[in-house]
């Protein structure tokens, strides 16, 4: 389903998009069950995900039930996670989560929103990384290079993701909601990097506000030189 407000310009960004990166869907994080996802993308958070699939696939041959890390040993579990950074917090959380999801949801995970919110440790961002990758339902994941890289596009003038969230929800076809961020974040990690982006060789060259911002303020500076 098309929004009314997906503009042409917006069609022709996801269709380049969608030819670069094909539409398949793919999740950076290593997991075979909701709740490894779950943990995975708490433990994401500044993070990388090289970082976390290799943390992971220690974590869960030990932990290899959800009743396991909900009553593990927060200090035992801060130093099997501690190389993913902010570890004593994130150790609290993922216990705190999984008691829960234990106690109330016979370890099931559940699938909306506002149930997914009230999980410690889950914000909107990690719960519509739940809701897209296992759940299959539309959902915008905001982080840190969709966050980028919508700006540079001129998708959004946000900087909070929530609004960030929202703007995107306006503008983006449903089906593309979980494939955008899939394919901004394989965008992010090679071309529109946050410092330095490659932008000779970016595809969106056209699209991209910051370069034509760029573009001005060189050919301004070479007018002054001139004048001088």
């Amino acid at each position: 389903m098309e929004t009314e407000m997906t503009s042409k310009r917006t069609r022709e960004i996801l269709k380049l998009l969608d030819e670069k990166y094909t539409r398949e869907y793919k999740c950076y994080l290593n997991y075979q069950t909701p709740w490894q996802l779950l943990t995975a993308t708490i433990l994401s958070a500044q993070c990388t995900d090289a970082r976390v699939n290799i943390v992971t696939k220690e974590l869960f041959r030990k932990y290899d039930t959800v009743e396991k890390l909900a009553y593990a040993d927060q200090r035992e579990l801060e130093q099997d996670i501690k190389s993913t950074g902010f570890y004593r917090n994130k150790a609290k959380n993922i216990i705190a989560c999984m008691k829960v999801i234990h106690e109330q949801y016979h370890d099931e995970v559940p699938s909306d929103l506002e149930s997914l919110t009230a999980l410690a440790g889950v914000g909107r961002k990690t719960a519509n990384v739940i809701r897209g990758n296992i759940y299959h339902q539309p959902s915008i994941v905001v982080d840190t290079h969709v966050k980028r890289i919508s700006g540079r596009l001129g998708l959004t003038k946000e900087t909070d993701p929530v609004k960030i969230e929202y703007d995107l929800m306006k503008v983006l076809p449903e089906e593309h909601w979980i494939l955008y961020n899939i394919q901004i974040i394989t965008f992010g990690r090679t071309i529109c990097f946050a410092r330095s982006p490659k932008c000779e060789e970016c595809f969106l060259q056209k699209y991209c506000l910051e370069y034509k911002e760029k573009n001005k303020k060189e050919r301004d500076k070479k007018g002054e030189t001139k004048e001088k």
